[in-house]
């Protein structure tokens, strides 16, 4: 009975006041901050301790500028017996006249500001009240950025006020800072360019990508539509996720080059040979079984290199192709190639896409795959793809953390492991892809609008039809109208993927990825090369 009142005695005596953790600052590559933390106050209140919550209220009123009825509310309705927030505030005055009414007290926090706004909201992502990461980097390092907490013990008085302090519990440990790949200023060149086609085209939602092919580094990632952090709570939730990675389509004839990559690197084409291309109609059956009729998007075509097949985006040259490799080796070829597989990008929600297993192949896949149908994938596979390509075939991971900032200041380059010995393809025939091949699409096939004076842009175009969502076949409506592209294509410096999800067609407009996204790619590669000042 004895230990029982000493128990209640000592807890009548104590009382607590929790020290929260500075979360870790997101900068951008070149240490502009991206997402912080400032010292607030919260004035709140103790309905425990509040006799008359309308008197209460009408008092704290004119202290905190907020309706007494607001207040009253929010006394009443509090989830917590000891707690209910009124307001953050950095009003020194403000706080110190709010303690002087019984039942309201002052705690000592952090609130999260968002400086670029909507510029990379949906990379950085958000948190929560209690700063706790919901969405992005912030919630994938939401241990490392939050740190630890810490509580002070104090003697109390008779209204559990403190009166002094008596021991710490814990030891309060700030967050780390995080340092990204992503370039403010690349990041805002991609936007302008992208927003600008997004909502004269209508679309219904558009990404871009620019990456680093060498290192796999992200320098630049834009979803739309996006959001502002600082007003999630009016936001349609669908915003928040960051396309490149969430969403998967058919990526159409974008494919192409890097299928062609896998014959030429398998020996069944070479760079010289023709291939008759049936002028436009191709049907039969292929080791026993049929696989339909293939047509091209406009004119056929009859015998054509495997540049010309590139350059003129043709579906029955691909599907020949395909043919020669056989499944196991286009099966094989892809899977080096990472489709089917997530990047390992460092942002939560990220998804396989959708590649079947050869077992559930049919006498179509092998012909429809090497143009991009049958397959979903996503832009950040598309990305790392054509950066194996422009790396020379050697393999590329995409990054967007590249290094950690303790409370000291100290910042510490993260190791990433080094890539296998080898090549996925051969050197020379990635070289061949991109600075003839893909080079050729922008000189004279469809990639046209893409072309600079100042540097020699490779790439290919995708127009891809959506599938339907209720039956076979597809929308001859919906499109995704995408283009890959870098510069300069004897070295490339970055690789651009821009991806526009069905534009309006009934605006009377093109909804080609030749039209909608290659000047969209022109513009971010331009911009960023003079940024980045590549001779």
């Amino acid at each position: 009975m004895a230990e029982h009142y000493l128990d209640a005695s000592l807890t009548q005596q104590r009382a607590f006041r929790s020290r929260q953790p500075q979360r870790g600052v997101l900068l951008d590559c070149r240490g502009r901050v991206l997402a912080a933390s400032n010292g607030i106050q919260t004035i709140f209140a103790d309905p425990a301790e509040i006799k008359d919550a309308k008197e209460t209220s009408t008092e704290l009123a004119p202290i905190v500028d907020m309706g007494a009825h607001i207040i009253c509310k929010l006394i009443l309705e509090s989830n917590s017996p000891r707690f209910a927030r009124i307001k953050n505030t950095t009003d020194a005055n403000e706080c110190s006249a709010a303690r002087g009414i019984h039942g309201i007290g002052t705690n000592s926090g952090w609130q999260r500001h968002y400086p670029m706004g909507r510029l990379v909201s949906n990379v950085v992502g958000f948190t929560s009240l209690d700063n706790h990461g919901l969405e992005g980097i912030e919630l994938k390092y939401d241990k490392a950025l939050s740190g630890s907490g810490a509580r002070n013990i104090f003697f109390a008085d008779v209204r559990r006020r403190p009166i002094r302090p008596k021991q710490q519990d814990g030891v309060l440990t700030n967050g780390v800072g995080i340092i990204l790949t992503i370039d403010s200023t690349i990041q805002q060149f991609v936007r302008d360019e992208l927003i600008k086609q997004y909502e004269a085209y209508e679309a219904e939602s558009a990404v871009a990508v620019v990456a680093e092919p060498r290192s796999g580094a992200i320098l630049a990632m834009v979803s739309l539509p996006d959001f502002d952090p600082a007003n999630v709570g009016t936001t349609d939730p669908n915003n928040f996720r960051s396309r490149a990675i969430t969403d998967c389509y058919e990526p159409g004839s974008i494919l192409k080059p890097i299928v062609t990559a896998i014959a030429l690197d398998a020996g069944v084409v070479n760079t010289t040979e023709k291939i008759f291309c049936e002028n436009g109609s191709y049907s039969g059956k292929h080791n026993g079984k049929s696989f339909g009729r293939i047509g091209e998007f406009k004119n056929g075509f009859g015998d054509l290199t495997v540049r010309e097949i590139l350059m003129h985006s043709s579906n029955i040259g691909m599907a020949k192709i395909g043919q020669r490799l056989g499944k196991e080796k286009l099966y094989e070829g892809l899977r080096l190639f990472g489709f089917g597989e997530k990047t390992g990008i460092e942002l939560p929600g990220e998804i396989r896409g959708l590649f079947r297993p050869l077992h559930k192949w049919d006498g179509y896949s092998v012909t429809r795959i090497p143009f991009g149908q049958e397959i979903s994938v996503t832009a950040m596979q598309l990305v790392r793809g054509f950066c194996i390509l422009a790396n020379g075939g050697r393999l590329v991971s995409p990054f967007l953390v590249r290094a950690v900032v303790n409370s000291n200041g100290k910042v510490t380059e993260l190791k990433r492991p080094p890539p296998p010995v080898g090549y996925l393809v051969k050197p020379e025939v990635a070289k061949w892809v991109v600075g003839e091949a893909m080079a050729s699409v922008i000189n004279e096939g469809t990639g046209k609008r893409a072309q600079l004076d100042d540097w020699q842009v490779f790439g290919k175009s995708g127009t891809a039809n959506i599938a339907n969502s209720d039956s076979k076949g597809y929308n001859n409506r919906d499109y995704v109208a995408s283009f890959i592209a870098g510069a300069p294509a004897e070295d490339p410096a970055i690789v651009v993927l821009v991806s526009v999800r069905k534009p309006n067609r009934s605006l009377g407009k093109n909804y080609t990825g030749g039209v909608v996204a290659s000047p969209v790619a022109a513009k971010i590669i331009e911009r960023t090369l003079k940024y980045l000042g590549v001779e």
